[in-house]
């Protein structure tokens, strides 16, 4: 092998398409985009433009409404917390928060903060402090003699 013999295996430089460069190139003229139209303009957006009928998004009714403002949780379980300390992800004697959370890998990312949920069961005592929690949850960590401080975010 030389220097001189080094070349790229065939198809894998594809060379950009060069239009307007006269009737030879194959996209003179037109520069491949057809004959007259809309569409043969420059500077066009037909988007969702449907030939003057009532377009589809305009015919179906609208519902719901999402606030920007709302804070959105990453949500975890009783269960998922039991899981952690059994497998030794999480030590029950430290206090557990968002940040050792998402450390663990229990929690993908934090978002707006960490909503404890109810489901699953908690057998072992737990120092948790996240931002909100529902009632059936807290009272499941109470009734396992852990403690919950719900903070700011």
């Amino acid at each position: 092998m030389k220097l001189n013999e080094l070349a790229d295996i065939p198809g894998a430089r594809k060379r950009r398409k060069r239009v307007g460069r006269g009737p030879g190139s194959g996209t003179g003229t037109t520069a491949g985009r057809g004959m007259n139209g809309q569409k043969a303009r420059s500077g066009t957006a037909l988007g969702a433009f449907e030939g003057g009928q009532m377009p589809i998004y305009q015919r179906l009714p609208k519902r719901g409404f999402r606030s920007r403002n709302k804070v959105r949780y990453a949500t975890i379980n009783l269960g998922t917390i039991q899981y952690g300390v059994e497998s030794g992800k999480l030590d029950a004697d430290r206090v557990i928060d968002a940040a050792v959370l998402v450390e663990s890998g229990l929690v993908r990312r934090q978002r707006g903060g960490i909503k404890l949920l109810a489901d699953g069961q908690l057998d072992v005592s737990v120092t948790l402090e996240l931002q909100a929690a529902s009632a059936a949850a807290k009272a499941a960590i109470e009734a396992a003699g852990g403690t919950l401080k719900l903070g700011d975010r």
